[in-house]
């Protein structure tokens, strides 16, 4: 459990700094790269819900603005931290736990009570037939059965 916990604590504190780094691809590469197709920063990419948005001379909008734009880049960030840390880092310890799998010897599964309780009843069978066999050397081992613990012997008194 322990260990865990450790490599949980190492992998927030690496996707946190690795995601500065996906981020500033973003925004350094990626939005001038989608902002080629329109103005060349993403996040002043929106849209109005009715007609055409105004801006007044105070800084507000008449009408809904959808700013797509920042949603968009944001997306674009996941999207590529996702991947990086799927195929540097989850595929490839996938197959390196594979490997270790293949090398670790077979685990011998214990058997289940029916097998156990199998194997004592054909061993008992078997030792049976060879008291029954002439020339037999076997002794019987098992004690005679009982009714709620009681022999179902005759008893004999002396």
């Amino acid at each position: 459990m322990r260990g865990n916990v450790v490599e949980l604590a190492v992998a927030v504190v690496v996707g946190a700094a690795f995601s500065k780094i996906v981020d500033a691809v973003v925004q350094g590469f990626i939005n001038p790269l989608v902002g080629a197709i329109g103005t060349q920063d993403l996040d002043k990419y929106h849209s109005c819900l009715k007609g055409s948005c105004k801006v007044g001379p105070d800084g507000t909008t008449t009408g809904v603005l959808l700013n797509w734009g920042p949603v968009l880049s944001a997306s674009l960030t996941f999207l590529i931290t996702a991947a990086v840390v799927y195929f540097l880092m989850i595929l490839p310890m996938n197959k390196y736990k594979e490997r270790q799998a293949a090398k670790a010897e077979p685990v011998e599964v214990p058997k289940t009570e029916v097998e156990l309780l199998t194997e004592i009843r054909d061993a008992l069978i078997n030792q049976r037939t060879a008291e029954d066999e002439p020339g037999s050397q076997a002794q019987a081992t098992v004690a005679p059965q009982r009714e709620g613990g009681v022999s179902t012997e005759k008893q004999t008194d002396a």
